[in-house]
């Protein structure tokens, strides 16, 4: 497991936040120790920490986990892309060494994909605060006991004995320390029942239920993602009065040119009439829908084209609103209103336009000066 701070663009990691400590890898029979050193050289920084992790030994994530407990610090689950490796992988060894080097790297934090799994998730919970963004993973399974035996090989009933003492004590071990962290003891008992060769992705619904982020709406940033089509993506989970559970809503941003645009907007299926979006003081902007997504799918799409004026106007607000409108069994409209913050959504659309093709008559101009030399 490596451990290095990273500085980012202005409010990469939260407002007001441009550096953080990303904390990455496999956690081994050293760890703890390492991380303790670690945090006690940047004491004074008090930056949040990201994991990014596929586990490794529980007694060390426990240790480390306990560390963190003693201090005001803020946990979440992410990755960081170090510019300074520039072409080499993130984990080749070449950019390892790099954040081994202790030196304060540059780098572009993300949340999409990320994980923390098995072991991982003892550490992170040990935080003051711990926060999981609605496109991370926090996942878990059950320990996995390793034996070490002096002075031969021992038959099958001194190892069945010595495996379930072991799992008792792991057990034991695991239920008093999430019991301090003030984690509700369902987490330890479905951990139970998922194998060490399987792997369980806790859902919104569990992560607030055994207390580890209670928040009942987590969003991210606008982000501008480059794929096969460019776009500008935000994601929240939210649960408001009258939902049984935590709900996945999407929004995407396209374009069709620099002055055209396609704005969608995913939610799970549910009886609605409309969905608008507006911001403070100003009319509400129709979605046209809903359109199922793909065959059987319990998810519905909804949709809008805008020009880069009308866009602009939402984007230059600091929220938007999101307006639902369902209808009551006696046929009255009743509106919920989800307010999302425009956090990252002005520079992600500088990214998109810088992406888009020209709109049709827009006068292209062509510096001739280095012809003219």
């Amino acid at each position: 497991m490596t451990f290095y701070v990273v500085n980012g663009a202005a409010d990469a990691c939260g407002h007001g936040c441009d550096s953080w400590i990303e904390v990455e890898g496999k956690v081994e029979s050293d760890t703890a120790t390492r991380f303790r050193a670690f945090l006690d050289r940047h004491h004074d920084r008090n930056l949040p920490i990201y994991f990014a992790s596929p586990g490794g030994n529980l007694d060390q994530a426990i240790a480390m986990g306990t560390f963190l407990h003693g201090k005001s610090s803020i946990a979440r689950v992410g990755r960081t892309m170090v510019q300074e490796c520039g072409f080499e992988a993130q984990d080749s060894d070449v950019c390892v060494k790099l954040k081994q080097s202790g030196r304060e790297l540059h780098g572009d934090l993300f949340t999409s994909g990320a994980i923390c799994a098995s072991a991982c998730p003892y550490a992170f919970m040990g935080a003051a605060v711990h926060e999981i963004a609605p496109d991370a993973i926090l996942a878990i399974h059950s320990p996995k006991v390793v034996l070490n035996f002096r002075g031969g090989q021992p038959d099958a009933i001194a190892i069945a004995a010595a495996n379930q003492r072991g799992r008792e004590r792991a057990d034991r071990v695991a239920s008093a320390y999430l019991a301090k962290m003030g984690i509700d003891a369902g987490l330890l008992a479905l951990t139970r029942t998922i194998k060490f060769e399987d792997i369980h992705v806790l859902t919104r619904d569990e992560i607030a239920r055994f207390g580890i982020d209670r928040r009942e709406a987590v969003e991210t940033p606008w982000r501008f993602e480059s794929n096969a089509l460019n776009s500008v993506r935000k994601i929240a989970v939210v649960k408001t009065p009258g939902d049984t559970s935590f709900r996945l809503l999407q929004w995407r941003v396209t374009c069709f040119n620099s002055d055209n645009f396609s704005f969608d907007f995913q939610r799970p299926t549910r009886a609605g009439a409309l969905v608008a979006i507006a911001h403070g003081g100003g009319s509400p902007v129709y979605f046209n829908g809903p359109l199922s997504v793909g065959g059987g799918s319990s998810f519905e799409q909804w949709g809008m084209r805008l020009i880069h004026s009308r866009l602009e106007s939402l984007v230059g607000q600091p929220q938007t609103e999101i307006i639902e409108t369902s209808l009551a069994s006696d046929g009255r409209s009743i509106p919920q209103t989800t307010r999302l913050s425009n956090e990252g959504w002005a520079h992600a659309m500088e990214s998109l336009l810088a992406s888009c093709p020209p709109a049709r008559g827009a006068v292209i101009v062509h510096s001739s000066e280095a012809a003219s030399k």
